[in-house]
């Protein structure tokens, strides 16, 4: 089982995976990007903003992937992989191109390998708006409230588009309740 959980920053992906390293001791808890010793040089470099090209900077993420989907994923395929941010976030973020280009990238990337289960928690724009008030933001989130809406929805074409198994959970509803439908979801 490959699940992942998706969602634009602060709708607390953190929090659920930390409950659910409880729950799932024996899980590989992993991440996209920096899951690999290469994969944390390219995420300081991309959210360092060092790429100056919108392109450069989805190569990072694409190369970072690659290594993720072949060093992590695929040996433990035998196992529940976990993993925070996966190909559906390489694909939404990557906004500056063509959904179907990006998606061709992204799938030679990970050679095909997909999530089996895909949670995304969704914020609405003035839930996101308050959440970000009390953070300092790294080079992607400072784009802007606008930005961060489109890429939530640029994952659910994603997800559609791609056809996984997923459920989508509003992150305003109680840290117990969220953390209650994941657990049902994966055990479903």
């Amino acid at each position: 089982m490959y699940v992942v959980i998706e969602g634009v920053d602060t709708a607390g992906k953190s929090t659920q995976l930390d409950i659910l390293k409880n729950k799932y001791q024996d899980a590989i808890f992993t991440k996209e990007p920096g899951g690999t010793k290469i994969g944390l040089k390219l995420r300081e470099m991309a959210l360092n903003g060092e790429a100056k090209s919108k392109i450069a900077e989805m190569f990072l993420f694409l190369a970072d992937r690659a290594e993720h989907i072949n060093e992590v994923v695929k040996p433990n395929k035998e196992k529940m992989v976990i993993s925070d941010r996966s190909v559906i976030s390489g694909i939404a973020y990557a906004s500056n191109m063509p959904l179907e280009i990006v998606t061709t990238l992204n799938l030679i990337a990970t050679s095909n390998t997909l999530p089996t289960h895909v949670i995304l928690l969704e914020l609405s724009k003035e839930e996101l708006t308050k959440r970000l008030q009390g953070k300092s933001n790294d080079s992607i989130e400072s784009r802007g409230i606008d930005y961060l809406i489109d890429i939530q929805n640029r994952m659910k074409r994603t997800v559609e588009m791609l056809n996984l198994n997923h459920i989508y959970i509003d992150a305003a509803l109680s840290i117990e309740e969220i953390s209650k439908r994941i657990e049902d979801f994966i055990n479903g």
